[in-house]
């Protein structure tokens, strides 16, 4: 197919003003992914707490390891604030499903979930696990997992699989208190 003059002209032009966007975006992006990397430098220096310094609450029982061992044990998540019961945890000796109340209607998107409970929490256990694979002290499918079900875009549950320590359980109940508290004030603003 032949092309006028003028047709080729304005396709030149349109692909200049093309490279000339390309050339914008790129330096966008990269002043967006520098402000990004300042921002977490700052928020994992300042605002996170490590789970270790979380405070220790009453919003849930300790486990007595015997009981653990024989049965399935339901303990409650409650708001930190009103004592509202958002969730609650079955811990199983496999497992810790942690299955959010009717109408509490949060995403996985909403933060902290993902940066605090799953990739820093649940992350670390799991570097630590395989450690353990890499020096042949435990299999590779005892490593730490973790689980999203939702029902339709809502959390319905989260399951952690492998926790296989019990000092992991007050650890993972202690953040996903935490989390879910500061991801249900997220969503109300």
């Amino acid at each position: 197919m032949q092309y006028t003059d003028e047709q080729i002209q304005n396709m030149v032009q349109l692909k200049e003003t093309i490279i000339e966007k390309l050339g914008k975006y790129e330096e966008e992006i990269a002043f967006l992914q520098k402000t990004l990397d300042i921002l977490d430098v700052s928020l994992k220096d300042s605002s996170f707490t490590k789970a270790s310094e979380l405070p220790k609450t009453n919003s849930y029982k300790k486990i007595n390891s015997e009981v653990l061992e024989k049965t399935d044990n339901t303990i409650p998540i409650k708001k930190s604030k009103n004592g509202e019961i958002i969730a609650n945890a079955i811990v199983t000796p496999e497992q810790v499903s942690i299955i959010l109340e009717d109408g509490i209607g949060l995403t996985p998107e909403v933060p902290p979930l993902r940066t605090f409970f799953v990739e820093r929490i649940i992350g670390e256990m799991k570097k630590s696990d395989d450690k353990l694979v890499q020096n042949g002290k435990i299999d590779e499918e005892s490593i730490i997992s973790c689980i999203i079900n939702k029902n339709g875009n809502a959390i319905r549950e989260i399951i952690i699989k492998n926790y296989r320590e019990k000092n992991r359980i007050d650890e993972i109940i202690n953040t996903a208190t935490w989390s879910l508290t500061r991801m249900i004030e997220n969503s109300a603003k």
